[in-house]
């Protein structure tokens, strides 16, 4: 625990771990993730982030609008990495909060019995959790020219594997990445996927990761992505039927505003990159949900230059914003 803690110090001043380090974080965070279901359970009160794309600094403005880990319970929603100069820093530091909590409820329980404790930071995984569009994107080379070779980007994209592909809050607000897909209509099919395999091209894991909802489609269309579906809001409404749920909260989209509603109420995007790839101009959201499920968004921009380390080099180009 004393490494840990050392080593979280260390990544939030945005100092890369040793690749030794980096390898022991992540066999025992594979541990710990090969345990949780495809749809993971999270209790509220919980706050739910969306892409944070390797904005490092602009991720500490997160915390500091919505409270350090583990006081705030947290829900991340994918796309840690690519685009931006730190995805090494921002992945890692969100995978060792991850695993000091969860060492510490090991040894509690260990102190006073098994008693059940809920997780405090749960990641489920984003289309940018993926060898091939890592790749592209940026963090291959981010980690190549931090280390000097690939093993880091190994270690991290086998984690990617392990990440679980969705979450149930309260059995009430289902959360994934990117949307639905014409192959799942309840969670019991998606708790069935063998998520332990980077992203297909196609099929029912694909689609929770790249599909989006679109208002002028009916049903579900092709998406300008290349991967997953369009989907309307005939669809989002049998889904939220079928499930009993609320309403869906995603993320995957950009979204000048934070967060946009959709379909009257019953999806939400949530963005938490603001300013996104340095350029768009865009404010991030958070949205703080209390223990009886009461919403509140919270709106942050990006942080000031003066806070900001100096970036090795440009983001990698666009593929769809």
């Amino acid at each position: 625990m004393s490494d840990l803690d050392r080593q979280i110090e260390q990544l939030k001043k945005c100092e890369p771990l040793k690749e030794s380090e980096v390898k022991a974080l992540c066999l025992k965070a594979m541990e710990i993730l090969v345990e949780e279901s495809n749809v993971q359970r999270v209790d509220a009160p919980v706050t739910i982030c969306g892409d944070i794309h390797g904005q490092f600094y602009d991720m500490k403005e997160l915390f500091k609008v919505g409270g350090d880990c583990p006081k705030t319970n947290y829900l991340f929603l994918g796309d840690f990495v690519d685009r931006g100069f730190y995805s090494v820093e921002t992945f890692l530091l969100l995978l060792a909060l991850k695993v000091s909590y969860i060492l510490l409820l090991q040894m509690l329980i260990q102190k006073i019995g098994n008693v059940r404790y809920p997780d405090r930071i749960t990641l489920i995984r984003g289309n940018h959790e993926s060898r091939q569009i890592t790749q592209v994107y940026g963090f291959y080379d981010e980690c190549l020219r931090k280390y000097g070779s690939v093993n880091v980007w190994r270690y991290c994209t086998d984690i990617f594997d392990y990440l679980s592909l969705s979450a149930l809050i309260e059995n009430k607000i289902f959360s994934v990445h990117g949307g639905l897909s014409p192959a799942i209509s309840t969670l019991d099919q998606i708790r069935t996927i063998d998520r332990k395999q980077e992203v297909p091209h196609d099929g029912a894991m694909c689609d929770l990761l790249w599909s989006d909802p679109e208002d002028i489609v009916d049903g579900w269309g092709l998406s300008p992505r290349g991967a997953g579906f369009l989907f309307g809001g005939s669809v989002v409404t049998s889904f939220n039927h079928s499930n009993n749920i609320d309403y869906i909260c995603r993320a995957h989209q950009l979204v000048m505003e934070g967060y946009k509603w959709m379909f009257g109420n019953q999806i939400v995007t949530v963005w938490s990159a603001p300013n996104y790839c340095y350029r768009c101009g865009n404010v991030a959201a958070i949205l703080e949900l209390d223990e009886n499920l009461n919403k509140q968004f919270r709106v942050f921009d990006a942080a000031p230059q003066e806070s900001r380390g100096a970036p090795a080099k440009k983001p990698p180009p666009d593929y769809f914003l």
